[in-house]
């Protein structure tokens, strides 16, 4: 079983930013698409960007793109998500996710993390 745990949720002020971090247990890190996910409240999960096993290849929804940058490194079994402009809207419960190298929407991966909440105060 892969275990995943994110770390560095936390309030701040619109315009702020925040980096957070997702670790992942194993030795298969290298070999899996990596996504983040968050859930606002009152709303369904929303996927917000995927980052290929590599890290050469990303994707991101339309409206984080140019203020959130996913990235990884495999040598510490890790990915991020660098949070920059962060508005009010982006309040959530985040969560990293793993599957294998086709997954795509959420049900399409195999692990998740506990998910750190993310404020962002107006």
């Amino acid at each position: 079983q892969v275990q995943l745990v994110e770390s560095g949720g936390g309030l701040v002020q619109a315009g702020g930013s925040l980096k957070l971090s997702c670790v992942a247990s194993g030795r298969t890190f290298s070999s899996t698409t990596m996504g983040w996910f968050r859930r606002a409240p009152g709303k369904g999960r929303e996927s917000i960007g995927i980052i290929n096993w590599s890290g050469s290849s990303t994707y991101y929804i339309d409206s984080v793109k140019g203020r959130f940058t996913i990235s990884r490194d495999n040598a510490k079994n890790t990915v991020y998500l660098q949070m920059n402009s962060l508005k009010p809207e982006d309040t959530a419960v985040y969560y990293c996710a793993s599957g294998g190298l086709r997954s795509r929407v959420a049900r399409e991966y195999d692990y998740w993390g506990q998910g750190t909440q993310v404020t962002v105060s107006s």
